[in-house]
């Protein structure tokens, strides 16, 4: 199915499978993406607003100038996005139960995002706005954080993180006392 320039409204798409090139531009506004296959998508210079991904593999997706306002994303599998390449204007997005493993959000500001259940293995944080985020039963094994404003954000049920308080900007940032040795690992020293 080849879509072309349009703007469609409350929409549902279910089970369908977009190549490479099987996705146009287009303006999508309330809509519904149920276990759709949009890995290696062109969403190049689309606009997602208060849409719902569920279950949908986006991995690989080319997202230059693709804005995501106000966007869910369920059970989606999202492996080696580029973040950084979408809009910034008005960009909102909440994640919940998918998997971000190897992408990146390089220079972004998404203060109060929202993540929940999460794998976010090797994840690139570097230069961005995160602060008042939430990490919630998230996976950030070998993410790095460097340049980062955390201040407020929520690590209280994150785990295998591991950030660097004299590289980041961790004022009010909230973890566990389990999670603490994730602040402490550039000295290597043993805790027990």
């Amino acid at each position: 199915m080849i879509m072309t320039e349009h703007y469609i409204e409350g929409e549902e798409y279910r089970g369908l499978v977009f190549g490479e090139n099987g996705f146009g531009f287009g303006e999508y506004e309330n809509c519904t993406f149920i276990n759709c296959m949009l890995a290696s998508a062109q969403l190049r210079e689309c606009k997602f607003i208060e849409c719902t991904f569920d279950t949908c593999d986006l991995s690989t997706a080319v997202l230059i100038g693709t804005a995501f306002q106000g966007v869910t994303f369920k059970n989606c599998k999202m492996q080696g996005l580029h973040f950084e390449d979408c809009s910034d204007f008005l960009l909102a997005m909440s994640f919940e139960n998918c998997n971000l493993n190897y992408s990146s959000f390089h220079q972004m500001k998404m203060k109060g995002t929202r993540f929940k259940n999460c794998k976010m293995e090797e994840l690139a944080f570097y230069e961005s706005d995160f602060s008042k985020a939430t990490f919630d039963g998230c996976d950030l094994m070998n993410s790095s954080f460097d340049s980062a404003n955390l201040e407020e954000a929520d690590f209280r049920q994150a785990f295998n993180y591991s950030i660097d308080p004299d590289q980041n900007r961790l004022s009010k940032a909230k973890f566990s006392r389990e999670g603490i040795t994730g602040l402490l690992d550039k000295y290597r020293i043993i805790i027990e």
